[in-house]
């Protein structure tokens, strides 16, 4: 077997409000010979201040903590201690919570109910640079990626020229004008947009507009 040194061990840090849950976290990870649990807190705050203490290379957090919480305690950790890598460990599989702990800059997000050999691989490849999520949620993020590459081209490049005039609060007779096209012509792009998108307000079209990056500030 090989033998790694105390200073190659990846050091862990463990930041859930159960007692018992931690404990049991550390019974099911001392086997793995590559690392070592550094510190273990009950809160948020707790960690960040042991963080500025104890030096860590992953932190694996709870997302419903009492005070401040997982994905707020992600934001500061990757704000001030950039080198240390985030697991979220979560009860939650739903997609809402996935792309909120990732939007907060975790690098893995591993649930609860997983196996203990689920959660060394996350570590292990987080600390190799990669984003770790659990298989049960891949799907999450590769049905995301269509319906954005499906939404993006769901416009014709008139229609986007139309739509981001309109947005900018331009008159059909202005776009008609810059576009060199009839008024009716930019009425009838305005009702296709409209019916594509499935939008019937003005603000609509314009958080539409924003989200896909089409108007430039």
């Amino acid at each position: 077997m090989e033998v790694i040194s105390i200073q190659d061990l990846l050091r862990l840090m463990i930041v859930d409000d159960h007692t018992l849950f931690r404990s049991g976290l550390r019974m099911l990870l001392q086997d793995e010979n590559d690392m070592s649990i550094v510190a273990e807190a009950a809160s948020a705050e707790e960690a960040l201040s042991l963080l500025s203490e104890q030096e860590v290379d992953v932190v694996l957090m709870d997302l419903t903590l009492k005070g401040m919480d997982g994905l707020e305690a992600a934001q500061h950790i990757r704000e001030r201690y950039p080198a240390v890598k985030v697991i979220v460990l979560t009860m939650h599989d739903d997609e809402a919570y996935l792309m909120k702990a990732l939007k907060a800059g975790v690098q893995g997000y591993v649930l609860k109910e997983a196996a203990t050999s689920e959660l060394a691989t996350a570590i292990r490849s987080v600390m190799d640079g990669q984003i770790n999520i659990h298989p049960s949620l891949v799907n999450v993020l590769v049905n995301q990626a269509i319906g954005e590459t499906k939404q993006e081209s769901v416009l014709t490049k008139r229609e986007t020229e139309v739509l981001q005039r309109i947005c900018l609060g331009y008159t059909n007779r202005e776009i008609a004008d810059i576009l060199v096209i009839s008024v009716k012509t930019v009425e009838k792009h305005k009702e296709h947009i409209m019916t594509k998108l499935n939008l019937k307000r003005r603000h609509e079209l314009i958080e539409y507009a924003f989200k896909q990056g089409l108007l430039v500030p």
